[in-house]
């Protein structure tokens, strides 16, 4: 690694150079990673201890909470400690395992909501032979699948980066290091790790996406078919938390990672970069508890259970 490169560590620019702002963003950002722990923590242990939600989309639920914790603790503590600090470096290996955690967490957790959505397909259209489709031996298998294939791709991208030597500028426009601005600053030819970086975006962004939008079309055909007002309703309670996550993800990490170059702007892709690596998994919890009657039954004979 040192033999690569003659840059041991690089700069945060950070949210803002002002130093009347950052006590301001040290507030901001603490309170949203507690509510992201807090809120994520106790998803995990509602479904854990409540048997009524011992199913496959819960356990899943239980996977995207633990992406959010590991997703928002990637980069809000270093972020608090620069803050805090009022240095904004990072050293070089501490870089590198941001990009390696991050782009793990941001992989999977397209992988396991388009999980979500093909369970809540199942759960719908094929309601009578949902246990027969969704067996255990299947979405145990679809977990297993979606952390590794998260873990294979976040490997790939961060042993390419370590290929790299970086000679110049060590400054980064960013909040924390992510894959494709510190790409941008190596001296070396960067053109695999674009291409690799293109097809993983497809295959990953665009490809859950597609399999996503594709279950919520048969859904939504399913649920217009059903002539009872009551029906409609239970049927699209299912999938309306699930489809309000969904939202939140897509439009912020999909439009980051795949637009035309030309119209990139570094101060716009960090505000981006804020929603979906950190108010994103602040906001999936409450989501969950307030539009899902089962988990806000659950999670209030929790929280009755630990005030005792």
């Amino acid at each position: 690694m040192k033999n690569r490169s003659s840059v041991t560590e690089f700069v945060l620019l950070g949210l803002s150079s002002l130093p009347e702002h950052q006590m301001l963003l040290f507030v901001v950002f603490i309170f949203l990673y507690m509510a992201s722990l807090a809120g994520n923590i106790l998803i995990v242990l509602t479904v854990m201890t409540s048997h009524n939600l011992h199913t496959p989309m819960y356990f899943l639920l239980i996977n995207l909470s633990l992406i959010n914790l590991l997703s928002s603790s990637v980069s809000i503590p270093k972020l608090l400690h620069n803050l805090l600090e009022g240095r904004k470096t990072i050293d070089f290996a501490g870089c590198i395992a941001q990009i390696y955690l991050f782009t793990w967490t941001l992989g999977s957790e397209a992988l396991v909501l388009a999980a979500m959505a093909f369970d809540r397909y199942v759960a719908v259209c094929h309601p009578l032979h949902y246990t027969l489709i969704i067996r255990k031996e299947v979405w145990v298998g679809l977990i297993v699948g979606v952390w590794t294939a998260g873990l294979a791709n976040s490997a790939v991208h961060t042993g390419l980066v370590l290929q790299l030597s970086f000679c110049g500028s060590n400054i980064i426009n960013h909040f924390f290091c992510e894959l494709l601005p510190v790409v941008q600053l190596s001296c070396s030819d960067t053109s695999l790790n674009e291409a690799l970086t293109f097809l993983s975006d497809a295959v990953f962004g665009l490809g859950s996406c597609v399999v996503t939008l594709t279950s919520y079309c048969f859904i939504l055909r399913t649920i217009l078919k059903i002539r009872s007002r009551e029906g409609k309703k239970k049927a699209f309670s299912t999938c309306s938390s699930h489809l309000i996550v969904v939202s939140l993800y897509y439009s912020t990490a999909v439009y980051s990672y795949i637009h035309p170059s030309a119209a990139h702007s570094l101060d716009r892709d960090k505000a981006i970069a804020v929603l979906y690596s950190v108010i994103t998994p602040a906001l999936n919890p409450i989501v969950y508890s307030l539009r899902n009657k089962e988990v806000k039954e659950a999670l209030t004979k929790l929280i009755k259970r630990l005030e005792l």
